[in-house]
C-alpha cells in the first residue's frame, strides 16, 4: 500500500508540488479559527467571531472559481502567486488594525478570502503532466485527498501552539506568511511554470456549461452539508455527555477513518467508469452517516464516527477524476476550483442547519441532518446518471472526437483524462 504512494513521491517534483501545496493551503484550512480567536483576545462577542469568519468562508468560495478561470487563462505563476501575497495581506491588515473599525475588519477578511489562491485545483492540474500514467495520477488523487485530512487536522493545532507561544496576531501573521512561502515553492517549480491550460472554447459560463460538472458539484454540495453538520451536532453531543473533550474524539474518529479509506483506495487499481464507482462511494458514504442518529455512549459513537469517515476521502478523490473527464477543454482548473467551493457552501449551510435542528428535536436531529444530505447526495447522483454517462470533453472544439488525453502523448490513459499540457 504504501510503496504505490512513495512510487509517486519518488517522481520529479511530486513531493515538492504536494508539499508546497499542503503548506500554501495552511492558510485557508486555519482561517476560520485564527479569526474567532484573533477576534475574542480583541474582546469581540461570539457573534462578531462567528460572522467575521462567515464574510472569510463566503468570499473564499466566491474567489476560488474566479482565480481558477484566471490560472486557466493565465497560467499558475501569474495567478497564484499574486493571490497569495494580497491574500496574506489582507489577514495582515486584519491582524494589525484589530476588530475597532468594524468596517476595515470586514473588508480586510473578504479580501483574504478573496484571494486564496486555488492552490488545491491546481496541483490537481499539474498531477498528469507530473506522473504521466493514469493508474499513478489516480493514487495521487487519493494521497491528495488522504493529505488534506491530515492537513485539516494538523493546521488548528499548529495555530492553538502559536497563540500559546505568542498571541492570536502572531499566528494570523505567521500563518499567512508561511502560506505565501508554500505558493511560492508551487510556483516556482518547473511543472507549475511550463503548464498550460489546453484550449477554450469562450463562454461566459465557463466550466459550468458542462452539465456533468453540475450534476457532480449538485451531489458534493450535500455531501459537504452533510459534513458540515457533523460538526454542530458533534459539539452537541458532547454537551449532552457533559465532556468537551468528547467533541475532539469525535472529530478525530471521523479524521481517521477517512485517513484510513482513502489510503486504502489509493493502494490499488480500479476497473470501470469512475462515474458509476462514485454512486457506490456516496452511497456507502450515506449508509455510513445514517447510524449516527442512534446516538449510543461515547466508544460506541466514537467507532461510528470512524466507520462515518471511511468513504469520504475515497469518494473526494473519486470525484476529481470525474471532474477532469467533464471539465470542458481548458478549464479544468476553474472546474476543481468550483468542487471546493461548492463544497465548502454546503458545509456552511449545513452549520447552519444543523443548529436549529438541535433546537428543535435535540442531538439524533443534527445528526439527521448528515445522514438526509448524504441520501440526497446519493438521488442527485442516480438521477443524473446518463448524464454523468457522458464525458464533458467527447468532443473538442471543433467537435470532432479527440484520438487521447493531452497530457498523454503516450495514449496511456482513457480519452477524456486531461488536465492540461505543458508548453
Amino acid at each position: 500500500m504504501a510503496a504505490g504512494y512513495a512510487d509517486i513521491l519518488r517522481a520529479p517534483h511530486a513531493a515538492r508540488l504536494l508539499t508546497g501545496t499542503l503548506v500554501g493551503r495552511l492558510p485557508n484550512a486555519t482561517g476560520h479559527i485564527a479569526i474567532v480567536l484573533f477576534t475574542r483576545a480583541e474582546g469581540g462577542s461570539y457573534t462578531l467571531a462567528g460572522a467575521l469568519a462567515a464574510v472569510y468562508g463566503l468570499a473564499t468560495a466566491l474567489g476560488q472559481p474566479l482565480l481558477g478561470r484566471a490560472v486557466d487563462l493565465y497560467g499558475q505563476p501569474r495567478v497564484q502567486l499574486p493571490a497569495a501575497v494580497v491574500s496574506a495581506l489582507g489577514m495582515a491588515l486584519f491582524a494589525v488594525a484589530g476588530t475597532g473599525p468594524l468596517p476595515l475588519a470586514y473588508a480586510a477578511v473578504t479580501i483574504a478570502g478573496l484571494f486564496t489562491p486555488p492552490l488545491e485545483g491546481g496541483l490537481r492540474a499539474l498531477w498528469p503532466s507530473v506522473l504521466g500514467r493514469q493508474d499513478q495520477v489516480h493514487r495521487a488523487y487519493a494521497m491528495d485527498a488522504v493529505a488534506q485530512e491530515v492537513m485539516f487536522t494538523v493546521g488548528p493545532l499548529l495555530v492553538t501552539v502559536l497563540v500559546a507561544l505568542w498571541s492570536p496576531a502572531a499566528a494570523l501573521l505567521v500563518i499567512n506568511a508561511v502560506g505565501v512561502l508554500g505558493a511560492l515553492s508551487v510556483v516556482m517549480s518547473a511543472p507549475s511554470r511550463s503548464w498550460r491550460s489546453a484550449p477554450r472554447e469562450a463562454h461566459w459560463l465557463g466550466a459550468l456549461r458542462s452539465p456533468g460538472l453540475l450534476a457532480l458539484l449538485g451531489a458534493f454540495f450535500f455531501v459537504g452539508l452533510a459534513l458540515g453538520s457533523i460538526t454542530v451536532a458533534g459539539v452537541a453531543y458532547a454537551d449532552d455527555h457533559g465532556r468537551a473533550s468528547v467533541y475532539g474524539w469525535l472529530m478525530a474518529a471521523l479524521g481517521l477513518g477517512a485517513l484510513i479509506g482513502g489510503t486504502a483506495y489509493g493502494a490499488r487499481q480500479w476497473a470501470g467508469a469512475p462515474e458509476r464507482r462514485l454512486r457506490v462511494l456516496v452511497a456507502l458514504l450515506a449508509a455510513g452517516y445514517l447510524p449516527l442518529v442512534l446516538t449510543p455512549g461515547v466508544v460506541a459513537m466514537t467507532a461510528l464516527s470512524a466507520l462515518a469517515g471511511v468513504f469520504l476521502a475515497p469518494a473526494i478523490a473519486c470525484a476529481f477524476i470525474v471532474v477532469d473527464r467533464h471539465a470542458p477543454r481548458g478549464t479544468v482548473t476553474e472546474a476543481f476550483s468550483w468542487l471546493v467551493t461548492t463544497f465548502g457552501v454546503g458545509a456552511a449551510v449545513g452549520t447552519a442547519a444543523a443548529g436549529p435542528a438541535v433546537e428543535i428535536g435535540g442531538t439524533a436531529w443534527s445528526f439527521a441532518v448528515a445522514g438526509a444530505a448524504g441520501c440526497a447526495a446519493l438521488l442527485v447522483l442516480t438521477a443524473t446518471q446518463r448524464v454523468l454517462a457522458v464525458p464533458g470533453r467527447s468532443k473538442d472544439i471543433a467537435g470532432s472526437a479527440p484520438a487521447s488525453s493531452e497530457n498523454d502523448r503516450n495514449g496511456a490513459a482513457q480519452p477524456g483524462f486531461s488536465s492540461g499540457r505543458e508548453a
